[in-house]
């Protein structure tokens, strides 16, 4: 598994470690109107996908407007953010930031998708940060799991891969 830390401290991720060429895990969350949400949902798009520990802290907020904004020079990229934060707090947030081009995806049920992507955080109940880039055919041509999870990710390559992906 990947070695994350959360504020310099060791953490346990649950689940499966995700790699370039895997076929991507499916997974059940919930939109912001607690419709569930799998990744059949998006068969045949490519997809941005971003674990945020929350959409109320300050990177997590940042991280999810950049890939808000950049959203218009991706083309038909899908991008979806996964935290655990409830869907009436994503609604809201997204509401309050002007977020459009980003789906918020709230895993607080059951963590389908923090285990199935490797990324559930076993201490703390919230996701690690992550980003992952699947292409139309389900496979994941992109990963980064961000070592110290109050980090950003490498938001370059990320929209590197996504332009990549087919």
């Amino acid at each position: 598994m990947a070695n994350v830390t959360f504020k310099g401290n060791p953490i346990t991720l649950l689940g499966n470690e995700v790699k370039v060429g895997d076929k991507a895990p499916n997974f059940s969350v919930l939109a912001n109107d607690l419709s569930a949400v799998t990744l059949e949902n998006t068969k045949g798009q490519v997809r941005l996908i971003t674990s945020v520990p929350s959409l109320d802290t300050g990177v997590c907020d940042a991280e999810t407007r950049r890939f808000n904004e950049e959203a218009n020079s991706l083309g038909n990229v899908k991008i979806l953010t996964v935290s655990v934060d409830l869907p009436f707090a994503q609604k809201r947030w997204c509401a309050a930031s002007g977020i459009e081009n980003v789906q918020t995806l709230s895993d607080h049920r059951d963590l389908s998708f923090g285990e199935a992507y490797g990324v559930a955080i076993q201490e703390l109940r919230l996701l690690a940060r992550a980003v992952f880039v699947v292409d139309s055919s389900d496979t994941v041509t992109y990963v980064e799991y961000v070592s110290e999870a109050t980090n950003h990710p490498n938001y370059e390559a990320a929209i590197e891969a996504a332009k990549a992906a087919k």
